[in-house]
């Protein structure tokens, strides 16, 4: 796979939830900060402002999105001085895919799209932790076409769910958020602002070595093909992708090597040896010393630490024991129910 499709592959566990709610003024909701998530903001209809912790207010239009790599908390409101509810719910809490709410109110209504994603915190890829706090997208007539078409998908879908809905709503989540960060990437290139990853991803010689490494791992890589695949001489290709990524170039094979073994130990059944062989090591023993100094531990603990046995069949019943037919369930709306009022105010996560 390219660069950014790995580090989607490496850094999303869980799946993702989304919510279309239709605020009326006066309204306003804090979205407590998530650690090891990210999540993001879209106005559909109306205006709202963003109330960040620290700083000035900022003022929301249609059409803008805003997101939030490393899980910060915010609110939404109205207005810069209307008063925000506290959560009513963990957002870290696991929920539905997708639900619709409403918020009554007498005043002008405001539509916004918010999403949010589970990572994997621990082992975050350096393209995601040189992000900063916020990142907001102001609508501009012509930009990132294909980000809005996406937000226009979800939104309809959400409001009107059909069959393969599930399928959909996951799928178009996943696009949303690659199309953010390459409409966050190409900004940073346009106002010649990049640093760090945005400068590489943006550097052809540097991406071209990166898509080289990604797309096959297991190759016994020499800065020398690498500075070829670059376009450049072995040491001038080091010092520049040292520069822009951080790390030497088979430093950081190294460790995307591991993090791809990783991966696997978590979401696949293939053995040791396999893994070995597809991330470029010669032998189990070489690959299990080399992931121990990285992660602390043998490959085999890690992938039973990481994956442990599934629970038994009473926890994974979709009502808890100890509320009766017909009870309101505190997870909130299933995928495609429409919550009510008070429901509405229970959001699935923004942050």
């Amino acid at each position: 796979m390219d660069v950014l499709s790995d580090v989607m592959a490496i850094v999303r566990t869980g799946r993702p939830r989304s919510a279309r709610v239709e605020w009326r003024a006066p309204w306003g909701q804090r979205f407590p900060a998530v650690p090891g998530s990210a999540g993001f903001q879209v106005i559909l209809q109306g205006g709202a402002w963003l109330l960040p912790p620290v700083g000035d207010p900022v003022q929301l239009y249609v059409g803008d999105v805003v997101f939030f790599p490393h899980g910060h908390g915010y609110a939404l409101a109205d207005g810069p001085a209307t008063p925000v509810a506290e959560a009513a719910c963990d957002p870290a809490e696991e929920g539905s895919l997708f639900a619709s709410a409403s918020i009554d109110g007498p005043g002008v209504t405001t539509v916004t799209l918010c999403g949010g994603y589970r990572l994997d915190a621990g082992r975050a890829h350096p393209v995601l932790r040189d992000l900063p706090e916020m990142i907001h997208l102001p609508a501009r007539l012509g930009h990132h076409p294909e980000l809005r078409a996406a937000v226009d998908l979800l939104a309809a879908e959400i409001t009107a769910p059909r069959l393969g809905a599930d399928t959909v709503v996951g799928s178009l989540l996943d696009t949303l958020l690659v199309y953010i960060l390459r409409a966050w990437f190409a900004a940073e290139r346009e106002h010649c602002q990049g640093g760090g990853w945005a400068a590489a991803l943006g550097d052809p010689s540097v991406s071209a070595a990166l898509d080289a490494m990604h797309r096959d791992p297991a190759r016994p890589w020499t800065v020398q093909e690498l500075g070829a695949r670059a376009g450049l001489s072995r040491a001038a290709f080091s010092r520049r992708f040292t520069a822009l990524v951080g790390q030497p170039p088979l430093a950081y094979l190294t460790w995307w090597r591991l993090a791809t073994a990783a991966r696997l130990l978590r979401r696949s059944g293939h053995s040791l040896g396999e893994i070995a062989a597809r991330v470029g090591y010669g032998s189990e023993f070489a690959f299990a010393n080399a992931f121990k100094r990285e992660y602390g531990m043998p490959p085999g603990r890690y992938r039973r630490e990481a994956c442990p046995p599934p629970p038994d069949a009473a926890a994974w019943s979709p009502r808890p024991a100890h509320l009766a037919e017909g009870s309101p369930d505190p997870a909130g709306p299933r995928a495609g129910e429409r919550a009510g009022d008070d429901a509405g105010r229970v959001l699935p996560t923004g942050a």
